[in-house]
């Protein structure tokens, strides 16, 4: 058997929000967030359930799967696979603006609903916090007295947690080792309840077709590439042939970050078929970042 790594965005989504992921859903949440009271979820709706996109390039790094509670909450669900300046900023700016265009113009304020942004990073984000899952609330400074759960941060580090197969005690356990490890595995664990069961079904590559697995493996291949630059670039900073290219694609109205990842997989000796294929541009824009002639 060969999996999909969950990790990647449109795999994520076709798993946790297809239109007939609602009990793997509700599995998943139940088992990460805290409601008062001990409240379990019992239905949900996904919103903008799962298709097969049609995008031109990768340009992506997140996905994010909606849905609305049986009690009115909404969640928004983020698999973040590489961290950028400003992500945190992006994170609560996008809780706010869910929580805001709920009102339509003359509506009562408390038919707001609560919102809830789970945000899974596939890298440590808060580095002096041990803890696995971190949850933040409006809170007074001093006393802590809450102010409101309106808006709700959730974050899950994968980094952080390291359980092996014969560890999985909690619902819990499984549901992050699933999320962390699917994607090396040949075989689906024992002891898993019938959610879990289903989303290896689904992530089972066996069970897509050709467009779907095209998509999964050029955006793993585009993952890839840009942590390969990050990595070269802390390391080694811009070299002196990459600020050139840098300039000639600026010129060329091009945006850094896209030619930077044209730059790096050239550097790592991807054909110009594939870095056209994971950026969007054709090949003769390629071909002037890299001054080169076809």
């Amino acid at each position: 058997m060969k999996f999909l790594d969950v990790k990647t965005d449109f795999a994520f989504k076709k798993v946790f929000g297809s239109s007939d992921s609602k009990d793997i859903l509700i599995s998943f949440l139940n088992s990460v967030l805290e409601f008062d009271g001990g409240r379990k979820i019992k239905d949900l709706i996904i919103v903008d359930p799962y298709s097969i996109p049609l995008l031109k390039g990768m340009k992506d790094t997140y996905v994010d799967v909606k849905a609305e509670l049986d009690g009115g909450s909404k969640v928004i669900i983020e698999m973040q696979v590489l961290n950028h300046e400003g992500l945190e900023k992006r994170i609560l700016y996008n809780a706010a603006k869910n929580y805001s265009i709920q009102l339509k113009k003359g509506d009562a304020y408390h038919l707001l609903n609560p919102v809830i942004a789970l945000t899974i990073t596939d890298f440590t984000l808060f580095k002096n916090n041990e803890e696995l899952i971190t949850n933040f609330k409006l809170i007074e400074k001093k006393q802590f007295i809450e102010y409101s759960d309106d808006i709700e941060l959730v974050f899950i580090e994968l980094p952080k947690y390291n359980k092996t197969e014969s560890e999985l005690d909690t619902i819990q356990d499984k549901w992050l080792y699933f999320i962390k490890n699917v994607g090396s595995l040949d075989y689906i664990p024992k002891n898993l309840n019938m959610e879990l069961e289903k989303a290896f079904n689904i992530a089972n590559e066996a069970n897509l077709n050709e467009e779907e697995l095209e998509l999964q493996h050029k955006k793993k291949d585009w993952i890839y590439i840009q942590k390969s630059s990050i990595e070269l670039a802390t390391k080694t900073g811009l070299q002196q042939g990459l600020e050139q290219g840098l300039q000639q694609g600026l010129e060329q109205g091009e945006s850094v970050a896209t030619i930077k990842m044209v730059l790096n997989a050239h550097k790592m000796g991807l054909p110009i078929q594939t870095i056209s294929g994971l950026t969007g541009l054709d090949e003769d824009k390629i071909m002037l970042i890299l001054g080169e002639k076809l």
